[in-house]
């Protein structure tokens, strides 16, 4: 067989060795073989001696459209190596002819998350106030008509979401949740509701986002119960669910993530979560070891969900990640401006979604609700200009050309 693209030399999670070198096969979308010494039959070989080379990145908690918090994921995907966007909630019943044709005009991979709320995202927050948004029968006829896409119900539960209606849009989620068999991801943040009446309704299976918040600060035994019934933690970084402190009383405690995700939007994206290779980043600041961050971030919400990638087995889809793992130090900040050091960076290289590698996109500038700092806003000017600067300057000079279309000398009479 003459394969489509054969990747040559590199390290691969879970080597045995620290520097064993394998190549890896792709066909038809597909991982066709792996190990070392591949016959070089293939339309294209690259070298990526030196490079890790991991399942796409799946990014548990995302929000690429529609409503407030929207981002376009194809202009972060191709430098980050973020393969599979889950959508957590920004799309309700009412919204999700939306977030499908987002799923289906993007390069990557983008299931969804439903809001047990029908209006979703639309505004910053207040979903949940009006529980005749929160409608059971609706969620459920909603899921089973697009099980495609949909693979689990979102909530938020803090005080500005819910009002006073407590935990009462959790219990509708779950009972949604129960009659369709998927799990819940929950949103938790300022009191009330007290932490503990979320958590203690949790099933084994669902996912408690920003597990690490310094708003939520879920240090106590509800969290370690919760936990123990199989109940997932899921980073969440965000713009304000991660603190540093936090998860390192977590780890102490022998707490873990189970998957870390970074809850980009519009609001994060600029700072202070920026793309997942930082985030995992922070991890590694804390002291979690490089392979169970990638898993973290590949095999573990793929489990979560049910999704497809997350592993490199022949027979899976071809969604790759090509890394320089740098060994620096490398300063990170959490929601509150705590800040670590990482020993080392995860420098994307390269990107596949079904064997195909993504190609750079130029991000649209931020809507003009999103409240940025003054540093911010000339960070982004200054990106700008450079992009300007570099695209206005022709690419070479006369000595890297060639004349494509020679002259002949004129024949003589």
């Amino acid at each position: 067989m003459t394969w489509d693209l054969l990747l040559t030399g590199g390290t691969l999670p879970g080597s045995k060795k620290e520097n064993e070198q394998a190549d890896l096969a792709i066909h038809n979308g597909r991982i066709a073989a792996i190990g070392p010494g591949l016959p070089r039959d293939a339309h294209h070989i690259t070298d990526v001696t030196g490079r890790l080379v991991t399942p796409g990145l799946i990014d548990l908690h995302t929000h690429v459209g529609p409503g407030y918090w929207s981002i376009d994921p194809d202009p972060i995907a191709w430098y980050s190596g973020v393969t599979t966007w889950v959508d957590a909630g920004s799309a309700g019943a009412y919204t999700l002819a939306g977030l499908r044709r987002v799923s289906t005009e993007a390069t990557v991979r983008v299931p969804a998350l439903l809001n047990i709320s029908a209006i979703g995202l639309a505004g910053r927050t207040g979903e949940c106030r009006d529980l005749a948004n929160c409608d059971v029968a609706l969620a459920i006829d909603t899921i089973a008509a697009n099980r495609d896409l949909i693979h689990g119900i979102k909530v938020r539960i803090d005080t500005e979401t819910v009002g006073a209606n407590g935990i009462e849009p959790l219990r509708r989620g779950l009972a949604a949740a129960e009659a369709c068999g998927v799990p819940v991801m929950v949103h938790i943040g300022t009191a009330p509701p007290a932490l503990d009446e979320v958590l203690d309704l949790l099933r084994p299976g669902d996912i408690v986002t920003h597990c690490a918040s310094g708003i939520a600060a879920p240090l106590g035994p509800a969290v370690r119960a919760a936990a123990e019934r199989g109940v997932l933690l899921d980073l969440g970084h965000g713009s304000g669910g991660f603190a540093f402190d936090v998860l390192e009383a977590q780890l102490d405690a022998g707490l873990r993530p189970y998957t870390i995700s970074t809850d980009l939007h519009a609001r994060s994206l600029h700072g202070p979560v920026f793309d997942l290779p930082t985030t995992m980043a922070k991890l590694l600041a804390a002291g979690v070891s490089l392979p169970d961050v990638i898993a973290a971030a590949t095999t573990h919400p793929a489990a979560a969900l049910g999704l497809p990638g997350g592993k490199l087995t022949v027979g899976a889809p071809a969604d790759l990640a090509i890394f320089e793992v740098r060994a620096e130090d490398f300063p990170v900040t959490d929601a509150h401006r705590q800040v670590r050091v990482s020993p080392a960076r995860l420098i994307n290289q390269a990107t596949y979604v079904d064997g195909r590698l993504l190609t750079p996109r130029l991000p649209s500038p931020p809507a003009p609700w999103i409240p940025l700092t003054d540093a911010q806003r000339e960070a982004l000017a200054r990106r700008e200009r450079h992009i300007r600067d570099l695209l206005t300057t022709p690419l070479i000079g006369v000595d890297g050309l060639a004349e494509q279309f020679p002259r002949t000398e004129p024949r003589s009479s």
